[in-house]
């Protein structure tokens, strides 16, 4: 099944490192970071787990809870967070999936129905493709996605810069343009009409063009 933005984030009960969850159930009424890893004890992949346990007081703060999935089994998963503290210095302070059976990365899309049934004997190459990151939102809605090659580290300082941006613009009429960082200036959706900005931004708007009409953030 592909997915887009705006589908809804697959549902599913597996095995997790904090215990058995059912996906949408433990996302509650929260905001959702999933993220995804070809294979267990993998170099990259080290290095943004622990500095992901890092950031989740920052995840925290915008009601948003993180979870994490690789391509093995949750002992495995047990093992490799002992790595990811003794070298990143952080402790792996989420849950991470296990996903032996393949189930979950198949119903995000991330690797083809015919893989077969397990990670057994599958390498990390073989996995290439779960290195994905899903923004879902409280609605369970899948509100942005990402994909790296393994050779590149994600950079997630960038995914919580697209989180305030998801978040803001869910709740307020605008759009946030390019290199948008919190606190900066961003733009009225094209299907507000004037009339109706008028009423939200008295003090009116910038408009290098007529459909580029640049406010205040709200709130901020």
């Amino acid at each position: 099944m592909s997915l887009r933005i705006g589908a809804t984030a697959p549902d599913f009960t597996a095995p997790t490192t904090q215990g058995t969850i059912n996906f949408h159930e433990w996302i509650g009424d929260s905001w959702c970071i999933l993220f995804s890893h070809p294979k267990d004890f993998t170099p990259i992949c080290t290095t943004e787990l622990g500095y992901m346990a890092g950031l989740k007081d920052e995840f925290a703060k915008r009601n948003t809870k993180i979870i994490g999935i690789s391509v093995d089994g949750v002992t495995e998963h047990e093992k490799w967070s002992q790595d990811i503290e003794k070298s990143q210095g952080h402790a792996v302070n989420y849950p991470l999936i296990g996903d032996p059976d393949l189930s979950v990365v198949k119903a995000y899309d991330m690797l083809p129905e015919d893989v077969g049934a397990s990670s057994e004997g599958r390498t990390a190459a073989d996995n290439a493709t779960a290195r994905s990151v899903f923004i879902i939102g409280p609605d369970k809605k899948i509100k942005a996605m990402l994909t790296y090659p393994m050779s590149t580290g994600r950079n997630f300082n960038e995914i919580l810069r697209l989180l305030d941006s998801c978040q803001l613009t869910a709740k307020e009429q605008v759009a946030t343009p390019v290199n948008w960082q919190q606190g900066e200036d961003v733009v009225i959706l094209p299907a507000v009409s004037d009339e109706e900005a008028k009423a939200k931004y008295p003090n009116g708007w910038k408009a290098p063009l007529p459909y580029l009409r640049i406010v205040p953030q709200p709130g901020a």
